[in-house]
C-alpha cells in the first residue's frame, strides 16, 4: 500500500508536468474551435500530452518493478523474497538467481518495448 501510494505520487507528477507542458496556444486554439473543456482535454490535450508523459512514466513503471525488490527486506512477499525462500529450501542459489534476475528482465524489458511501440504507434497517427 505505502509503495503504491509513494509511487502514485510520481506518476500523478509526471501526468501534471505532461499536461502543463503544453503550449498556451494550444489550449487557445481548441476552446477557440469551441470545444468544452471535457474535449479539449479528451481530443487535444491529452493525445500531445501523452508522447510527453510516456518516456519518464515507462522509467517510473520500470522502478517500481525494481523498488518492490526494496520492499522485500521488510518481509512482504515477492519475487526476490520468494526466491530467497527457495533458495534456502533447496540449495540451488546460482539457479534461482539466474531465474529471479531473467523474471525481472522480462518484466522491465517488456515494458519498455511496450512504451517504445505505444510512442512509435503515437508518432505514426500524429502524422
Amino acid at each position: 500500500m505505502t509503495l503504491a501510494i509513494f509511487e502514485g505520487a510520481y506518476i500523478t507528477e509526471i501526468v501534471r508536468a505532461g499536461i502543463q507542458s503544453i503550449e498556451r496556444g494550444t489550449w487557445e486554439a481548441s476552446y477557440a474551435l469551441g470545444l468544452s473543456k471535457f474535449q479539449q482535454m479528451r481530443y487535444v490535450i491529452l493525445p500531445l500530452a501523452a508522447q510527453r508523459i510516456l518516456p519518464p512514466l515507462a522509467g517510473q513503471f520500470i522502478s517500481t518493478i525494481k523498488d518492490s525488490a526494496i520492499v522485500s527486506v521488510i518481509s512482504i512477499q515477492e519475487l526476490t523474497f520468494q526466491g530467497m525462500e527457495l533458495m534456502s529450501a533447496t540449495y540451488l542459489t546460482f539457479e534461482v538467481w539466474i531465474t529471479i534476475t531473467a523474471l525481472y528482465l522480462v518484466l522491465t524489458l517488456s515494458l519498455s518495448i511496450g512504451v517504445e511501440r505505444l510512442e512509435n504507434y503515437l508518432r505514426r497517427s500524429e502524422a
